[in-house]
């Protein structure tokens, strides 16, 4: 039947209304992004500004506020891309199982001593006092736990020690992916609006920040390692000074040098919260709090070290150096040290967001002014409307009042493309909004496939209730192959692709689909209610 049942019908029209309802708050961009703000700082339990609690009631709460995301090129910013050093964590593995190997190799019987020797990063080099004891000692250097490593001779009795290829690749995958989890919790945490990062081969990292002025802003952001770690100190000490394996010598913020033990009591990694604060003399500073383990290490170590200098070191430079003057439970402190108020934020947001597993490198970066932002945005609007006019002009011309059913379909294909990237978050570029200017052309297919097919029943001398129907039946086999083949192409832009063709799948595949469900549903439910309202003997298409 060429009518739809009453819960078919009333289905089909919820879809289309819950569309106009969801796109319509990109009617209103500008006043709803600035109501979105102020709620993202209401969230984190921020007090708002008499401007911000303005910009919280510009819009009302009851209705939707999600909106299409504007790309780089849409609104302007920040592009960076970056390539992780993933061979710095090499080093710090390394160091990290010296203890361990020293242990099990000098456990060895027939060992009395092992001497490490310099090495390259991400090699391991010891010597032990017996040349003959190696095969054992190899051995026990290769049944320590924590990393897949090899253990060789290299020679008069000197063990050379690296991580297998299996160990490094995987590492390379896990450090990687920490940092671009990382980049992207300070990238957040910075309050910036949609970044879109992502990975881009095996050790790069591609990063997006709409609406900054500047890539070293950015960089102020993401490109610090802020590794914060808490030492013990051994001595004053001098620059070129030499220093055991298991100590540092690390210069202080006052111009001093010390020599601290390189392993850290307590690490930035056991942080669960930081905070910009002022110190008892009202000088900017930063605040933070452990968590259980990191406490209780904490606590430990003030208590049985009273009157000792313990190094708060961030990037291997030591901020402060503070004497414990007394057990310090609670697993909380104030770092101090020569900031100003906005070093106190920022450096509170990394502390927060964690260290990076490693350094970054920028390869690539590109400032696009708001102005060429705005210009995209007044460019991709007019092609849009002037699409949008030529095809519905086109439709009505050929088809007249069926091409009004067609022209107002189309309208709410455009209302669901809308409805439906605003609810995914999705970032919109200049290549998405090609996706919907070819959208806008594609969606008027299936129409007019069903309306010759239609002419095609009239001409067979069929009545017209039974020629439309006829019309959408063997039309939508042909509807359906030629958007399968279409959906089949943007699956593949998707997948292979990368950013800007992404973009451009994931508007036109989105198109595809609401095209297909305006084209064969939404007007043929305007076209059965009309033929049920005015029952004509005969139609002219």
């Amino acid at each position: 039947m060429l009518q739809f049942g009453f819960v078919k019908s009333l289905a089909i029209w919820i879809v289309v209304l819950a569309g106009l309802v969801l796109a319509m708050p990109n009617l209103f961009y500008d006043r709803v992004e600035r109501h979105n703000d102020a709620a993202r700082l209401v969230a984190r339990g921020q007090t708002l500004t008499p401007d911000q609690q303005a910009d919280l009631a510009a819009w009302p709460g009851f209705l939707p506020s999600a909106i299409v995301n504007l790309g780089l090129d849409l609104r302007g910013g920040v592009y960076l891309l970056v390539e992780v050093a993933v061979e710095d964590v090499y080093g710090e593995i390394m160091d990290g199982i010296w203890p361990a190997v020293r242990d099990a190799v000098r456990a060895v019987p027939g060992v009395s001593t092992v001497r490490r020797l310099p090495a390259e990063p991400g090699e391991l080099r010891l010597r032990i006092d017996n040349p003959d004891a190696m095969p054992a000692a190899l051995a026990a250097a290769s049944a320590v736990d924590g990393y897949e490593i090899e253990a060789r001779d290299a020679g008069d009795g000197v063990i050379s020690i690296r991580l297998t290829e299996a160990e490094r690749a995987a590492l390379d995958d896990r450090t990687v992916e920490q940092s671009l989890e990382k980049i992207r919790r300070r990238v957040d945490e910075a309050g910036t609006r949609e970044p879109a990062i992502q990975r881009q081969g095996d050790r790069r990292i591609v990063v997006q920040v709409p609406g900054l002025g500047s890539a070293e802003e950015l960089m102020e952001i993401i490109g610090r390692t802020a590794r914060l770690s808490f030492h013990p100190v051994i001595r004053a000490g001098k620059e070129g000074e030499r220093v055991g394996f298991d100590e540092l010598l690390l210069p202080s913020e006052d111009g001093g040098w010390y020599v601290v033990e390189r392993r850290a009591v307590v690490g930035g990694e056991e942080l669960v919260d930081a905070q910009p604060s002022f110190d008892q003399d009202g000088r900017p500073a930063v605040s933070f709090r452990f968590n259980a383990v990191g406490a209780r290490k904490f606590g430990d170590y003030t208590a049985a070290n009273v009157g000792k200098l313990f190094a708060i070191v961030l990037d291997g430079k030591i901020i402060s150096a503070p004497q414990i003057r007394s057990h310090i439970p609670g697993g909380s402190g104030i770092i101090t040290g020569r900031f100003t108020v906005e070093e106190t934020a920022r450096l509170a947001v990394l502390l927060r967001a964690g260290a990076l597993p490693a350094a970054i490198r920028v390869l690539e970066q590109r400032t696009v002014g708001p102005e060429l932002g705005q210009d995209s945005v007044e460019a991709g609007r007019l092609a849009s409307i002037i699409a949008m006019v030529a095809v519905v002009a086109f439709m009505i011309a050929s088809y007249g009042l069926y091409g009004v059913f067609a022209a107002l379909s189309l309208l709410a294909n455009i209302a669901l493309i809308f409805a439906i990237l605003s609810q995914l978050g999705a970032t919109l570029t200049l290549p998405g909004i090609a996706g919907i200017v070819l959208t806008i052309g594609m969606a008027v297919d299936a129409n007019v496939l069903i309306f010759e097919r239609i002419r095609e029943e009239l001409r067979a001398g069929r009545g017209v209730s039974r020629a439309v129907e006829e019309g959408y039946r063997r039309a939508l086999s042909a509807i359906l192959d030629a958007n399968i083949t279409t959906l089949i192409a943007v699956v593949i832009l998707f997948f292979v692709g990368s950013g800007p063709v992404r973009g451009f799948a994931v508007t036109l595949g989105i198109g595809v689909v609401t095209a297909v469900f305006t084209a064969y549903y939404v007007t043929r439910a305007l076209m059965a209610a009309w033929l049920a309202r005015r029952r004509p003997k005969t139609i002219t298409i």
